[in-house]
């Protein structure tokens, strides 16, 4: 197998929570002793795979702790999609937020999420989780989509469960 092979879903071939289970392997085999190219294989495994599910995604990536503004501020690091915002305060719209609290925020309407930014005034709906690594906040998965309610309480298990993969790098 080469390593693009773990991005070739094709769509309808697996279930919802086979295609979530299946970016939690494909992490685990890609990973290697450096955080920029495990996020970096990451969000690609993520866009392709929601994608796979007809899931509208139009952002996969991360935002990471940037270290000179002593955990106040989340700093852009490895994505899929357009342009973005490069820094978020902690406690600023959905990432700061999810930052700043360490629980995910699952939000089927951006609209209606108090002080959301809006990197791209396409998304509709987002989730962020919360990467923490000995109590701390090290960074943040976030993923927008360009439809309402385009995460559920399943993407939230998953993404967690990446979380928790992530942390061992950073």
């Amino acid at each position: 197998m080469v390593h693009a092979d773990y991005s070739n879903l094709k769509k309808g071939d697996f279930s919802k929570t086979e295609t979530l289970q299946h970016i939690l392997d494909s992490y685990s085999a890609l990973e290697t002793d450096n955080w920029v190219a495990n996020l970096s294989n990451c969000s690609s495994l993520l866009w392709h795979a929601y994608h796979s599910l007809n899931i509208n995604v139009n952002w996969t990536g991360f935002y990471l702790t940037n270290d000179k503004k002593q955990g106040t501020e989340l700093i852009l690091g490895p994505f899929q999609g357009k342009v973005a915002c490069q820094e978020i305060q902690f406690g600023k719209g959905v990432c700061g937020t999810a930052a700043s609290s360490r629980l995910t925020q699952l939000v089927p309407n951006v609209e209606e999420f108090p002080g959301h930014i809006a990197c791209d005034g396409e998304t509709k709906s987002e989730i962020v989780v919360p990467i923490v690594k000995d109590g701390e906040t090290r960074g943040v998965i976030d993923l927008d989509c360009l439809d309402l309610e385009g995460f559920d309480e399943v993407d939230q298990e998953y993404l967690e469960k990446l979380a928790e993969l992530i942390s061992k790098c950073l």
